[in-house]
């Protein structure tokens, strides 16, 4: 153990820590009830709580309004770093859209308006806003937020007032800075990585539309008509079916699975890890099964470039359905029913970043959605999927697209293994810093 004075000599901070409740240090705005009829495509984006993940905001699928009925709700604008707390939402167990969500508004973000359902949280004089946002991220929030919910079994509900009556121990501003200077360093570079990883696949999905839908490459080829469209000589239509082996996802019962993480288990794939628009959801629902429960089925364990396709959505809010998620890691996770299994064959030199761009364009997703089951629930049979369309060009032209593009998924890969680690470092200091049980040391440009 250091001494008082050896603390001293490495610059650290013994100020009091002083006790305070949320509400006497916080200015706080509740979202706006905007109205459906208002949306558009284009103009001043509206923040719901469907659009907040883990730690911001996704901007992909945001509704506007137009800028002149914006003018009119300034007060319901968002700036750089405010912190939106949601006010309704589901318990816990999914944590895809549980109440009392923290989450901090980033720079793309600004001048973006919050709707209803959350509020905008911004500290006053002598608040540090970035330290402000880990306090609220710490999981001694979240467990006193869910100890004030109120709500049905999946509807859950609190109150401005449940927050700001939140205390906590807020210690002085030089040492606030300096634990959201050390936290923020970890989510800088987490940021940076998702920043990479989104230039990398934009990259990937530039190159495939100009091998496979311009065919800009091979433009000195003779063409010929397709029931997809011109097409090289050479190139033919094909089927989903001659690419892949396609398995649907297991039935497990719901008492053999595990709310929390235990040695020897499997992370469930269900249909909350498959974002919209396409993509894995690291923070999807939660759920885990014992390995040696698994034994008669190990066809349904993840591999590395395996894709997992949504096979039922709600009719009256299709989003996922037929999207696809690409798996980044090997025997960590199980398929769960209602998500179908894609794992290519490669008997073709088609492999997986192909698939999975192709399975999340516009024109694919459009097609096998227009040949789902329709009733209460929208779904997709195994046969339709098989059988859905797709240009197969020569095997050599498949070889060279892989040549070029599977390294920029592999980075990808690596990167998202580092942001976990980066993250579990994050969440293992954060409440050890926030309870004074780290220390940090005072530069003077945080003073």
């Amino acid at each position: 153990m250091r001494s008082d004075n050896d603390w001293g000599r490495l610059g650290m901070s013994f100020s009091e820590w002083k006790e305070v409740k949320l509400g006497d240090i916080c200015n706080f705005q509740k979202g706006y009830a905007f109205k459906s009829k208002d949306y558009q495509v284009h103009g001043r984006k509206i923040i719901k709580v469907s659009n907040l993940n883990n730690y911001s905001v996704d901007l992909s699928e945001c509704v506007c309004i137009e800028e002149c009925k914006a003018d009119n709700h300034q007060q319901y604008q968002l700036c750089k770093d405010d912190i939106i707390i949601t006010t309704v939402g589901s318990w816990p167990s999914n944590p895809n859209s549980v109440v009392g969500k923290v989450i901090k508004v980033q720079q793309e973000v600004e001048k973006s308006l919050l709707n209803q359902n959350a509020v905008r949280v911004r500290g006053e004089q002598n608040i540090d806003q970035k330290f402000l946002f880990f306090s609220l991220k710490n999981k001694i929030f979240f467990e006193y937020i869910i100890g004030t919910a109120q709500g049905a079994a999946n509807q859950a509900s609190i109150t401005q007032n449940d927050i700001k009556n939140y205390q906590f121990d807020l210690p002085q501003l030089h040492e606030q800075k300096a634990i959201a200077k050390t936290l923020s360093c970890l989510d800088d570079k987490i940021e940076l990585n998702n920043r990479i990883n989104k230039t990398l696949e934009e990259m990937a999905k530039v190159i495939f539309n100009s091998w496979f839908v311009d065919f800009e490459p091979f433009q000195e080829s003779e063409f010929e008509d397709s029931e997809l469209g011109r097409i090289p000589n050479g190139w033919r239509v094909g089927t989903l079916d001659e690419c892949i082996d396609f398995y649907n996802g297991y039935a497990f019962k719901s008492k053999e699975l595990l709310n929390c993480e235990a040695k020897d288990c499997y992370k469930v794939f269900k249909m909350g890890h498959i974002k919209k628009g396409g993509g894995l959801n690291y923070d999807g629902t939660r759920s885990w099964i014992e390995k040696n429960k698994c034994e008669s089925i190990l066809k349904h364990v993840l591999k590395t470039g395996d894709l997992l396709m949504c096979m039922t959505d709600m009719k009256g809010n299709v989003a996922l359905l037929a999207h696809t998620a690409l798996m980044n890691e090997s025997d960590k996770y199980i398929v769960n029913q209602r998500v179908g299994l894609l794992k290519v064959n490669n008997k073709l030199g088609i492999d997986f970043p192909y698939l999975y761009i192709l399975t999340n364009s516009n024109a694919f997703i459009e097609n096998l959605r227009g040949r789902a089951n329709s009733g209460v629930q929208v779904n997709l049979s195994t046969s339709e999927i098989k059988a859905s369309k797709l240009i197969i060009a020569p095997i050599e032209v498949n070889k060279k697209f892989n040549e070029a593009v599977i390294p920029m998924f592999q980075q990808m890969f690596e990167a998202v293994k580092e942001n976990q680690i980066l993250t579990a470092i994050r969440d293992s200091i954060l409440p050890k810093l926030m309870n004074g049980e780290i220390r940090v040391p005072i530069e003077e440009n945080v003073q």
